[in-house]
């Protein structure tokens, strides 16, 4: 158990971590979160009224859960006590709630901050309930897990859930530029020089997560003073991350050469190119799930009723990776673009949606045939609509001779299914059809 409530943002020892000294002591520090901690946003509200709910901190790694709960109790004038999954038990928690009722009575709060809470199990997590329903603590739980599948339903339903996202670009860049810069808590007194694009690669490979930063930084700072140098270059970094940086720009010409290539790969049938370029646009930094999406639309536009299936596991991976992230998260990924690329390819639903937009474009609103029109009135069903609306499943093989599209558009056709896949049996199926309603005629 650890009280960090009152822990001051000076004289942090230089043996700690960068990530640590640099921890944020107020809200004026923090960085990132807006959408929390905004002008009239939730967060914004709690620390002006000093007056905390229970909370449930759902986001990436090195988004400053840990940070934040720490400033909201600090706020509230509450003590926070850490909770910890591994080192703390009931024998723990009983402890910490005679104190917290010791406190209250004096007229003090206690926040329990619980970090990574899905590693609590059912029982665990019971424990905690009674106490906050009673009030006597204020619950923080941190967690990188869908608290959905991991917090049991009473205490997440006496919690607040708020989702933090990983810190853009521009943020990570400020907690570097910050640590460089701090000559009592950071690496000031060094006095290191950091190149821009030496800079903009350690932002890229941070992929959000300041606490990778931070540590990075250190590290490349580490190796620079045994060089004795004031310059941390791309090798101090490299060699501090231990990744070599690859040719990928995500706003520049690479980035739309390397998805271009990506779906190309799919679209001609090769798995292994496919996979490749996955791989190049994930180790450069991709958000995966700009892949993810990539390869949902690539499903529905490029292979479409040739295998409906390919649709189902392209959404499955995205959520597969929603729920695993990083590193796992590229498993599901994987599976499902050397699906997608060993699939029956046909682009008839993607063409049909095309000329559809066409004639809606080039007609505009044309009226609904008066047959096919809802008649819930009996002036509606006066002046002829639903009249004539020939029900499907009457007839043999639930197949109607009846228009559906308005009459300027009689006898247009859109979709012509291909001869792929599971394509080729709505082909037979549209073509039988056809030749029933042809012979009625």
């Amino acid at each position: 158990m650890d009280l960090f409530a009152d822990k001051p943002s000076t004289g942090r020892k230089s043996s700690q971590p960068l990530a640590d000294r640099m921890r944020p002591a107020t809200i004026d520090e923090f960085i990132g979160q807006e959408h929390l901690l905004g002008a009239g946003k939730l967060l914004r509200g709690m620390l002006a009224a000093g007056k905390l709910q229970s909370l449930i901190l759902w986001g990436p790694p090195g988004s400053g859960k840990t940070t934040l709960a720490q400033i909201l109790a600090s706020s509230a004038g509450a003590a926070c006590v850490h909770f910890s999954a591994v080192t703390s038990g009931v024998k723990d928690l009983k402890r910490i709630i005679q104190d917290a009722e010791q406190l209250r009575r004096s007229g003090k709060s206690t926040v329990l901050f619980v970090d990574e809470i899905h590693h609590f199990n059912k029982a665990q997590q019971d424990n905690f309930l009674p106490h906050v329903e009673r009030g006597t603590l204020t619950l923080i739980g941190a967690t990188t897990e869908n608290p959905s599948f991991e917090v049991i339903s009473p205490l997440l339903s006496r919690c607040r859930v708020l989702l933090l996202k990983a810190l853009s670009p521009t943020e990570i860049g400020t907690l570097i530029d910050r640590a460089l810069q701090d000559r009592e808590r950071g690496l000031g007194n060094l006095q290191l020089t950091l190149e821009e694009p030496v800079r903009a690669f350690l932002i890229e490979q941070s992929q959000g997560d300041g606490r990778v930063a931070l540590n990075a930084l250190e590290a490349a700072a580490t190796l620079a003073q045994a060089q004795r140098e004031k310059r941390i270059d791309l090798p101090k970094l490299q060699e501090a991350l231990q990744k070599t940086p690859l040719r990928y720009d995500k706003a520049g010409e690479e980035h739309y050469n390397v998805i271009s290539a990506f779906i190309k790969s799919m679209r001609g049938s090769d798995p292994d190119a496919a996979l490749y370029w996955m791989m190049r646009m994930l180790e450069a930094g991709e958000d995966p799930l700009f892949i993810a999406r990539r390869m949902v639309i690539f499903a529905a536009e490029d292979i479409g009723n040739a295998d409906p299936q390919a649709l189902q596991i392209a959404i499955a991976a995205k959520d597969a990776f929603h729920f695993v992230g990083l590193p796992e998260g590229r498993i599901p990924l994987a599976q499902a673009v050397t699906y997608l690329a060993s699939a029956p390819k046909s682009n008839a639903s993607y063409k049909a949606m095309l000329s559809a937009a066409e004639d809606v474009q080039a007609h505009g609103a044309l009226a609904v045939p008066l047959h096919l029109r809802n008649a819930p009135t009996p002036l509606m069903r006066k002046l002829g609509y639903g009249k004539d609306y020939q029900y499907a499943h009457d007839y043999e093989g639930h197949v109607v001779d009846q228009q559906h599209l308005p009459e300027e558009l009689r006898n247009r056709h859109y979709y012509t299914p291909g001869e792929s896949g599971y394509e080729k049996k709505l082909k037979e199926r549209l073509d039988s059809w056809a030749a029933k309603k042809n012979t009625k005629t």
